[in-house]
């Protein structure tokens, strides 16, 4: 696979969020849980800057303009970076929260991506195993650490090769959950998502207006019923 060359980005800790017009769907809803669908560009828990107040978190506390309901005792029991849109699961009370936190501590709740990559990875499927460490120098990045770094795996199907120019659909299945793994994995392996800010080549941020990572399905028990659930969310690119 080609390694292209790694721009470093300046990281300010003074970050503000843009303004998200989109909205918070609701997907699936019972009296224990929601399955909802988060847009791109929206935090998950609002930030201690006063003006990243707004999140999927809050919207949900406080309603969302008459779109919908407020949810009194909602909490995230999972939350996504905010670049990345697609389906979280909340819980609507504490007891559901909690029955739900102990799944995804367990690791038997199975998360689905969808990302496109820069170029075309050589391989129709694989593994990528780099260990992750926290980068206390360029926070809030990730690095690559073999020696220090906590062991990480990510499974790969491409589903697509596209052109002009050279562009990979790819299925993540991530068998563990470290921060900001699917994107320093993927570009590990040169082959960074589109549109991401800080894990990106020459070109691959200005590829794309938004990070092109996707919440696609999740696979879980229900906090009630023990039914096994299967959520699944739209990819919008």
């Amino acid at each position: 696979m080609s390694r292209d060359a790694v721009s470093v980005p300046t990281i300010v800790d003074d970050f503000v969020a843009p303004l998200c017009s989109d909205v918070v769907s609701i997907l699936y809803q019972d009296d224990d849980i929601l399955l909802i669908n988060k847009p791109s560009g929206l935090l998950s828990l609002s930030g201690k800057n006063p003006l990243n107040l707004d999140s999927v978190h809050y919207r949900l506390l406080q309603g969302q303009d008459g779109v919908s309901p407020a949810f009194a005792q909602a909490k995230l029991p999972h939350r996504l970076d905010f670049g990345t849109s697609g389906i979280m699961v909340v819980g609507l009370h504490a007891d559901a929260a909690q029955h739900l936190n102990k799944q995804f501590q367990a690791g038997s709740i199975q998360k689905h991506y969808l990302a496109m990559l820069e170029g075309w990875l050589s391989d129709d499927q694989g593994q990528i195993t780099a260990a992750i460490a926290k980068d206390k120098n360029l926070f809030p990045r990730v690095k690559i650490c073999q020696s220090s770094g906590k062991a990480s795996v990510s499974e790969y199907n491409v589903l697509q090769r596209l052109e002009q120019p050279q562009r990979s659909l790819v299925r993540f299945t991530p068998l563990t959950g470290r921060t900001h793994q699917l994107r320093i994995h993927s570009l590990a392996v040169g082959h960074p998502i589109l549109g991401c800010d800080l894990y990106s080549s020459e070109q691959s941020e200005q590829l794309a207006e938004r990070l092109l990572l996707h919440a696609s399905d999740l696979y879980f028990q229900h906090p009630r019923t023990g039914e096994r659930m299967h959520g699944r969310c739209p990819c919008p690119f």
